[in-house]
């Protein structure tokens, strides 16, 4: 067992309130429990020693390992291929149905030979609250139960178990087309022990789990050229989305670095107000209204907590739940991924002030008219008052999209989706023959349109840049012509995506901008951000470079892991970095990848 395999030799599995990351040599190192946000059952992945995993694979050391899903479904089987027998362990969780939240949590992991005969090991060492929680065990015969302030863990097994200290092993045999398996349930304290384990029980867990998947996928009406790269990537982000409110979170996972031995090691596991935002789009794109519907009304309900009420309408993220506190703090006990520390929970950045997400609340509510016929008169009128309040508020310097932690400045992107934010409130006010103050909101993006025209181009690069009175580039801007806020065969568009060419494109990856050039505030650098590559494929195709966008899209299809997942990043060397699997990236992809078959459809005159 690697201590520290890389981030992208992992699948994810989840029950749609919590996912677990299972690594190709059959570890599950990352669980937290009960909900995404929660503190961490399972985190080697983070501290080796302890952060806590769950094991089950041979112990043949010459066994080869490979990954792949079931065809359309959330199930992630793990092969172990050995002079012996080749042998597999199938993962899943149970998903959940009811929308309502809850304690318990339930991963499955079926253990089968396949052929010849396999060995396979069990070990279960649980780390509660980060590793901080002590806990006790107690052990029947095929059965554990790990006690901690809080939260209990059943285990069990189909063979038997046996003590490691206050932790588990267990050993069994199987010959070709004999099958077991272990079940790992987290609950409160005290909560009722699940069900006893039978392998045909969860034979038939495992059916029923396929036909949720397979049922809900049917939904796409996705007919372009790359379904199986679209279909993974809108399953990922169901599996991201907390289904008892419909917020999706920015990413599985928390701490893992931007750079390896760097300090970029964030806490994802929150809801941006971005991400979901043009998550909605995506959703709508392949017909997934219910998704898209159920986050435009969990924003909705962020924007009404907030009316009446002095400071900003919105913040960049929330919780889950809605919740906005996220405190950040850094958990000095754990050695951080490879050694990169510190590793935080909770975001700072939360309290930033980022314009640009009230162009993308107004952008998702504007969405589609399932969603916008929906809009009841007082979700209007919260999204009128935005709108007013916005026409007085949208001049002033931010932190910007990404986070920096350099100073606040006037970000060009803000300014755009300030621009978005008047333009979709004024279309909706006409469509829907809402009440509106027209006059004051057209104002205020005509002066938002001619302040970027003039203050945000950059007649030395001969582009869009950063932030007034700067020269830095920034692919944020490449969501320009998607917006509208520009043609996407302008002159003065096509040469910003010529100036991006040159300084921020590297083997068709593109960086989010130069920290050099723009000081963010922070030590180390990063690798290539790949969501901004999907942006930059969907630049090219509206801009008719179709050679080069369809190019760099393949070429990008060459950076996701073994079964079509990808992280927040791609460093140097084509290794994943960053948060894992990130939602913004996959949701761009989709962007991409309905942009680009549109485009080549249009040009082969379907």
């Amino acid at each position: 067992m690697d201590r520290y395999p890389p981030i992208a030799e992992h699948g994810l599995v989840g029950d749609l309130q919590t996912a677990a990351l299972v690594s190709s040599q059959g570890v599950v190192d990352w669980l937290a429990a009960p909900r995404f946000d929660s503190p961490s059952v399972f985190a080697a992945l983070l501290d080796h020693d302890g952060g806590g995993y769950l094991r089950l694979a041979p112990e043949h050391p010459d066994a080869t390992c490979k990954q792949l899903y079931y065809p359309d479904t959330a199930i992630l089987v793990t092969r172990f291929m050995s002079p012996d027998g080749v042998g597999e362990v199938v993962d899943f969780m149970p998903p959940d149905r009811t929308r309502t939240a809850t304690d318990r949590h339930t991963l499955i992991r079926l253990v089968r030979a396949v052929r010849g005969t396999v060995d396979f090991t069990l070990e279960c060492r649980p780390r509660f609250d980060y590793g901080r929680a002590e806990h006790r065990l107690e052990l029947g015969e095929n059965t554990g139960l790990f006690r901690s302030p809080g939260m209990d863990a059943h285990l069990q097994a189909s063979f038997p178990l046996e003590r490691d200290g206050q932790d588990v092993r267990g050993r069994v045999t199987l010959r070709a087309g004999e099958s077991g398996g272990a079940v790992f349930t987290v609950c409160a304290s005290g909560g009722e022990a699940p069900a006893a384990l039978t392998v045909d029980g969860l034979t038939a867990q495992l059916d029923d789990t396929g036909l949720f998947w397979q049922n809900w996928l049917r939904q796409s009406r996705y007919r372009g050229r790359w379904p199986e790269l679209v279909h993974r990537s809108v399953i990922t982000l169901k599996l991201l989305t907390y289904a008892p409110t419909g917020a999706l979170v920015a990413a599985a996972t928390m701490g893992l670095p931007e750079q390896i031995g760097g300090e970029r090691n964030w806490d994802y596991r929150f809801t941006w107000v971005r991400d979901g935002a043009l998550s909605v789009r995506a959703m709508l794109d392949l017909g997934f209204v219910e998704e898209a519907t159920a986050f435009v009304h969990w924003l909705v309900d962020r924007l009404q907590e907030r009316e009446g009420k002095e400071g900003e309408p919105l913040q960049t993220m929330y919780r889950v739940d809605g919740n906005a506190d996220l405190p950040e703090e850094t958990l000095e006990h754990f050695e951080g991924y490879r050694g990169s520390s510190p590793v935080r929970i909770g975001n700072g950045a939360a309290d930033q002030l980022q314009l640009d997400i009230y162009g993308e609340a107004i952008y998702a509510v504007s969405q589609g008219r399932e969603i916008a016929q929906q809009n009841t008169y007082r979700g209007w009128k919260t999204t009128a008052r935005l709108l007013d309040w916005l026409a007085d508020h949208w001049d002033r310097p931010d932190e910007g999209i990404w986070e920096t932690r350099g100073g606040r400045q006037d970000f060009t992107y803000s300014r755009v989706m300030g621009w978005v934010a008047f333009d979709h409130g004024l279309s909706l006010a006409e469509d829907f023959r809402r009440p509106a103050d027209v006059v004051k909101w057209r104002s205020a993006r005509d002066a938002v349109f001619e302040q970027v025209m003039e203050r945000g181009w950059s007649e030395r690069e001969g582009a869009f840049v950063q932030h007034y009175g700067g020269d830095v580039l920034d692919a944020s801007l490449l969501l320009m012509p998607r917006v509208r806020f520009i043609a996407p065969r302008d002159p003065a568009w096509l040469s910003t995506l010529d100036a991006m060419d040159r300084k921020l494109v590297s083997d068709s990856l593109v960086y989010r901008y130069d920290p050099a050039a723009s000081p963010d505030g922070l030590r180390g650098s990063e690798g290539t951000f790949s969501l901004c590559t999907f942006l930059y494929v969907d630049a090219l195709a509206r801009a008719g470079r179709l050679s080069q966008a369809r190019y760099t899209f393949e070429k990008m299809q060459t950076y996701a892991n073994h079964v079509g997942l990808f992280a927040e990043e791609v460093g140097p060397t084509g290794e994943q970095l960053g948060n894992f699997p990130q939602a913004f990236t996959h949701l761009s992809l989709i962007m991409a990848a309905t942009t680009l078959d549109e485009a080549l459809d249009a040009e082969n005159g379907r």
